[in-house]
């Protein structure tokens, strides 16, 4: 019978034989998941390019340039991808003003290469599915599930000596395929069409339709928000606040952001995340979305209403009564990640005053372009010109989704949470949280309370800040913590030995600003 090994101070665990053969799972999932991208062969046919290409000039026009192809074994995504290029080309030169632009050409050809599937994805999708992220799942929760025998709580373990945890060869391993990972999401999500395809099963019990990539991203987010979220509920088991906390980013990932948006498509009802609010959901009034709450009757008003609300009145009053944390640590997807995936990267947040300054202006800045743009997409939407002062609204929100929602959200945003920490995005990029920080920083019940009396100054507040506060700077001179960025997550209380820190959003807005209490 195996067990656990303990060192005397109880802090650190050794490789336990279960976590041992967890890891052996771990990363024979994810070689399955990797090495299935190069399975399969691929076969067009007329029905293929019906199903794949929506609009019927597009499509009438592809066909007579495809057809040579229909029937004839291809060998890999890779040179099927060629092919299409060459035949959007050639189709564009005919459709005159009516081109298969990037959006479509890529769409067009995601569906096409899945669709033209042939093989073991297309046939077995369900096994492939579980031996690769079901293995993946169980051997993440047999590599966790020993972390009970050890004391609760964050233990100073040697994070700063592990090369995953402190930038070294794993970190960086790990970052660039992160990164990697959303640059073929955005912009070449054909060529992961195998993992679209091993989804299928559970997107037609869901939806009633195929997996999109983003279908696959959804469902492989929630994923990893459960399973870690289970890490973070066995680390913090002493911490009612943090069991609470972590339930809920599980709950509202699971529940609002994967699963009613899936079940709203089934019904024909738009695609929404209820709990995803103006400017994080940057698309909320771009016309398409707008005329599609229109003309879905009076659910896609209460929609539409509810978006409007949240922005209006829920940002503010939730902020005022509880700060930054309602939604950055307890609702937000975003935060969901980084508190759950993220945590054994929040120790590498920078805390110098340098950063600081360019995160207040770098996350404003972004606030100010989400408006602007989102202005210009109104004015669009009601008067019908799209040149604002010589600039193109159309292009204007392209840039944004291409800069802001997709590099700096998904490929910085994440990609870099080995190594710049787990809240690059909020800190740097994020306009709603630039928004509700402004709320709390003015005018919020909410403040880390310190009793600077006991500090003793051993930094283990700064050091697990994942905003990159030096919360010990206040602490030592008894100031209340009352900075736009922090988001409540409240582990800088939790890791201090004397019980100095203290979440308190019981405030009659008096000592807000950093009055020393001494």
């Amino acid at each position: 019978m195996p067990t656990i090994i303990r060192d005397t101070r109880f802090t650190k665990l050794k490789k336990h034989p279960v976590q041992q053969v967890g890891l052996v799972l771990l990363l024979l999932g994810f070689a399955v998941l990797i090495g299935m991208l190069s399975l399969g062969n691929y076969k067009l046919t007329p029905s293929i390019v019906e199903q794949s290409v929506a609009d019927s000039a597009h499509q009438a026009v592809l066909k007579s340039y495809l057809e040579p192809l229909y029937d004839k074994p291809i060998d890999s995504d890779w040179a099927l991808s060629g092919v299409l290029d060459e035949a959007f080309e050639n189709a564009n030169e005919q459709l005159g003003d009516k081109p298969i632009d990037d959006y479509w050409g890529r769409t067009y050809k995601t569906y096409l290469i899945k669709y033209s599937t042939v093989g073991l994805p297309a046939e077995r999708p369900l096994l492939l599915f579980w031996l690769s992220i079901g293995l993946g799942i169980l051997g993440g929760l047999l590599y966790i599930f020993p972390k009970l025998q050890l004391l609760p709580g964050i233990k100073n373990n040697h994070i700063f000596h592990s090369a995953t945890t402190n930038r070294g060869w794993v970190g960086w391993l790990l970052g660039s395929f992160l990164i990697l990972f959303y640059i073929l999401l955005y912009f070449f999500p054909y060529y992961i069409t195998t993992w679209m395809l091993i989804c299928d099963p559970l997107a037609y019990w869901l939806k009633g339709s195929g997996a999109t990539e983003w279908f696959f991203y959804g469902l492989l987010y929630t994923l990893a928000i459960l399973v870690m979220g289970v890490r973070m509920m066995i680390k913090y088991r002493h911490s009612k606040y943090h069991k609470l906390r972590t339930g809920s980013v599980m709950f509202f990932q699971l529940a609002f952001a994967f699963l009613i948006p899936e079940f709203l498509v089934a019904l024909n009802k738009p695609y929404y995340d209820l709990k995803n609010i103006w400017p994080l959901n940057y698309d909320l009034f771009f016309e398409y979305k707008i005329e599609e709450f229109l003309s879905s009757g009076t659910l896609g008003m209460f929609m539409l209403i509810w978006g409007i609300a949240l922005v209006v009145l829920g940002v503010p009053l939730m902020t005022y009564f509880y700060g930054k944390r309602w939604y950055c640590s307890w609702v937000c997807g975003c935060g969901g990640l980084a508190e759950t995936l993220g945590d054994p990267y929040r120790q590498l947040s920078d805390k110098s005053l340098k950063a600081w300054k360019v995160e207040r202006w770098m996350v404003h800045s972004v606030l100010v372009l989400a408006v602007v743009m989102t202005a210009a997409v109104l004015i669009t939407f009601f008067t019908g010109k799209s040149s604002l002062l010589g600039i193109s609204s159309y292009d204007l929100r392209y840039w944004y989704g291409f800069g802001i929602g997709s590099i700096f959200a998904g490929v910085v945003g994440t990609g870099f949470y080995p190594l710049m920490g787990n809240r690059v995005w909020c800190r740097y990029g994020c306009p709603l949280a630039a928004y509700i920080g402004i709320v709390q920083r003015f005018k919020s019940r909410f403040r880390i309370t310190t009793n600077g009396g006991q500090c003793i100054s051993c930094g283990n507040c700064s050091t697990y800040c994942e905003m990159g506060i030096d919360v010990r700077f206040y602490a030592q001179r008894g100031q209340n913590v009352v900075r736009a960025s922090c988001v409540g997550c409240g582990v800088c209380a939790s890791v201090c030995p004397r019980g100095v820190l203290k979440l308190e959003d019981r405030g009659d807005g008096k000592a807000r600003f950093g009055e020393v209490k001494f």
